[in-house]
């Protein structure tokens, strides 16, 4: 499959940390300007989550998202469409941070920092993942105390639910695995032209 080559002048350079990770979970992403709607799938994609639930952007104590027409009948500011709000616009500079949680019920807030903004390289295709560290925790394993929770389970053999819990991730599950290609095919499989991304 032939991927599109960065058409745009600048390069983001996004460090996305998974909070409340101890070793800290973190990914080193370089992307050109999207749509923070976009920027949702990359960061599902770097992750590794499966996009299964819902999820936010706050950016400067606004939010973005998918809006729900009932919020302003029940009194709540509404989110903005991150579908029409550009990396560019919100995060333009070095030093620019933003909270995404994704799954409002297991609350994974992830830390991104703009680390760089770099010329574009002409024949790069983006996004891709240039570093990161730590396995994704599994999807509904209950936030960070569960995934803590789930470790401690799965290192003691001897643990009442130690079997179950090793049937439930599928028979094994490595925290510190970090696998950059792997990821990287999957952005590859995510480079699809899109008007307006």
């Amino acid at each position: 499959m032939a991927t599109k080559k960065n058409q745009s002048r600048e390069t983001y350079q996004l460090k996305v940390t998974l909070a409340g990770s101890k070793p800290p979970i973190w990914r080193r992403l370089l992307v050109a300007d999207m749509t923070l709607g976009k920027l949702h799938e990359v960061l599902q994609v770097a992750m590794g989550w499966t996009d299964s639930h819902l999820h936010d952007f706050d950016i400067d104590s606004v939010t973005y998202g998918e809006p729900n027409p009932e919020d302003r009948a029940m009194g709540l500011t509404p989110t903005r469409s991150e579908k029409t709000v550009r990396l560019s616009k919100v995060l333009g500079y070095p030093g620019a941070k933003a909270n995404y949680t994704y799954d409002f019920g297991d609350g994974w807030e992830h830390r991104l920092v703009v680390e760089k903004i770099l010329p574009a390289m002409p024949d790069a295709a983006y996004p891709s993942c240039v570093a990161g560290k730590g396995n994704c925790p599994p999807e509904d394993c209950g936030g960070i105390g569960g995934y803590e929770n789930l470790l401690e389970i799965l290192a003691d053999p001897d643990h009442e639910e130690h079997e179950e819990m090793l049937e439930w991730v599928g028979g094994n599950f490595d925290p510190e695995a970090f696998d950059i290609n792997k990821i990287n095919e999957a952005l590859a499989h995510s480079r699809r032209p899109q008007p307006g991304i």
